[in-house]
């Protein structure tokens, strides 16, 4: 039997990237997949057919993250569809880099919306759904950054300790319900974001984690599995880093 055989999973900004690997990787376990973007482009719809050869159901939806009538509204429609919610995993995100001294409240406001606020409006959607079914698995993506800090990136830093912040919390609030909540940490992963990156850079991060190299999209969606599955039943308010051994 598969490991997520008749789940079903959430997960927002799951077009392309990580999110689309961790949507791969649950469909083959046997899950149906709702993913969300902000726009249900080409590179979606493409997605969505991948994800639907793995023999699942697969639901794409148009959805702003960082708006909670929006968030609101894609459980429901996930809830109608499919009967039920087991799985949520908090993808959406993005980057808007610069020292603290030069950066504007509008880099900041958007990152902090889209990367932690979507986060809450998500999880706040999902509790009651969760709560009724008295079952259920979030996972929030984190980032070492969000541990360890990182010079240039003070906002997306924060948006991602908080993150942390809010797993451990929801953990305590919900665990009596049987829902369980973790954080996924990636480290330096190579993505399209990442491969813009020239040679050289890409040497320098090598040379700082242990294993030598960069992660790959599969190994943040293995760890995502591993908290989805019944694997991980007796783990909650947890930070896994991924980032082969790489400390900021």
């Amino acid at each position: 039997m598969k490991l997520l055989e008749g789940k079903v999973a959430l997960i927002t900004g799951a077009a392309r990237g990580i999110g689309k690997a961790i949507a791969e990787k649950y469909a083959e376990q046997g899950a149906n997949i709702a993913f969300t973007d902000l726009v249900i482009d080409q590179d979606a719809l493409q997605t969505k057919k991948e994800l639907e050869a793995y023999g699942v159901k697969v639901m794409a939806i148009s959805s702003n993250a960082a708006s909670f009538e929006e968030a609101h509204n894609a459980v429901e429609e996930v809830v109608k569809e499919f009967g039920k919610l087991d799985i949520l995993v908090n993808n959406a995100g993005i980057t808007k880099d610069g020292l603290i001294m030069r950066m504007s409240e509008q880099q900041w406001d958007m990152v902090i919306n889209i990367n932690l606020k979507s986060a809450f409006n998500y999880v706040h959607a999902v509790t009651p759904v969760m709560m009724r079914q008295r079952s259920g698995a979030i996972i929030n993506m984190s980032s070492v950054v969000g541990v360890g800090g990182n010079a240039g990136q003070a906002n997306y830093s924060a948006s991602k300790a908080g993150m942390i912040g809010l797993t451990k919390s929801i953990a305590q609030e919900l665990g009596s319900r049987g829902i369980r909540s973790n954080a996924v940490a990636p480290g330096f992963i190579i993505t399209e974001m990442t491969g813009k990156l020239s040679d050289e850079v890409r040497k320098q991060w090598a040379e700082k984690i242990p294993l030598r190299r960069g992660g790959t999209p599969e190994d943040v969606a293995n760890v995502c599995l591993f908290l989805a599955s019944d694997l991980s039943s007796y783990v909650t308010g947890q930070v896994i880093s991924t980032c082969g051994g790489m400390k900021m």
